[in-house]
């Protein structure tokens, strides 16, 4: 995949400073040149805590939310139409102190995607992954559906 211009990076960069991002204290800590990796974490304060106090559901999906699509969106380009359609995050454990998510989509992955879109016009796709804490222990796992279709109408079919 080709490198992304630093204007870009720095644009998602930017997320860090998104009000639901700011607020709940989630960082964005790494960003690959090419948009197809990202990790961020989430440290546990007063402001994020729930009412047992360990981090907020709603933070911890939060944190995980836009990154797939993201990474789709700048890999795939402008020919598709790239939107989330499912998520859903199972909690496993509490999450104290510092918790990370990494997303990554695979360049073979990638050509998969485009080789399916070009047959069928459209897919669904499902990504997965965990929210870690400092021990390595799952917190939750975030499970996403992806819709992607070519950009133009889709053929009408006679019923």
């Amino acid at each position: 995949m080709k490198p992304i211009s630093w204007k870009k990076r720095f644009k998602i960069w930017l997320y860090n400073f998104y009000p639901p991002y700011l607020g709940a204290g989630i960082r964005i800590k790494t960003i690959a040149k090419d948009l197809s990796y990202f990790q961020v974490e989430m440290n546990l304060r007063f402001y994020n805590k729930n009412y047992v106090g360990v981090h907020f559901g709603g933070s911890l999906y939060s944190m995980c939310d836009p990154f797939f699509m993201l990474i789709l969106l700048e890999t795939l380009g402008s020919d598709y139409i790239v939107w989330d359609k499912v998520g859903s995050m199972t909690f496993v454990k509490p999450g104290k102190g510092k918790v990370k998510a990494k997303f990554q989509i695979l360049p073979d992955e990638i050509e998969n995607i485009k080789k399916e879109v070009e047959s069928k016009r459209k897919g669904e796709f499902h990504f997965t992954t965990n929210v870690i804490d400092s021990e390595n222990d799952i917190v939750a796992t975030l499970e996403k559906t992806i819709y992607i279709r070519k950009r133009g109408r889709l053929p009408v079919q006679n019923v």
